[in-house]
């Protein structure tokens, strides 16, 4: 099993960027599908994006595409979220989770590790 620690929520204006990290240890990144999810309150938790260990392929929720992307950095065993032009309706607990199916996955029940989360808050 894959251990998750996210970092780099925070407070950021409408219009602007942040960039969230997921350092992963206990197994390299490069073999598990790594996906990003958030949880904004009263909300059940939604997929954002995905990274695929089988091709690198990347995924996105409608919502996030052209603004978010996804990557990894194989060799500091990390995965990111770069999200541009964020919206209040952003606001939320950001997970990074990890997979062992090689292909793309949205479903929860798929990732079987899980960060503590991050929170990202934009203010309008």
């Amino acid at each position: 099993q894959v251990q998750l620690v996210e970092s780099g929520g925070g407070l950021v204006q409408a219009g602007g960027s942040l960039r969230l990290s997921c350092a992963a240890s206990g197994r390299t990144v490069v073999t598990y599908t790594m996906g990003w999810f958030r949880q904004a309150p009263g909300k059940d938790r939604e997929f954002v994006a995905g990274i695929a260990w089988s091709d690198g392929r990347q995924y996105y929720a409608d919502s996030v595409k052209g603004r978010f992307t996804i990557s990894r950095d194989n060799a500091k065993n990390t995965v990111y979220l770069q999200m541009n032009s964020l919206k209040a309706d952003d606001t939320a607990v950001y997970y990074c989770a990890a997979t062992a199916r090689p292909i793309p996955t949205i479903e929860r029940a798929d990732f079987g590790s899980w960060g503590q989360g991050t929170q990202v808050t934009v203010s309008s």
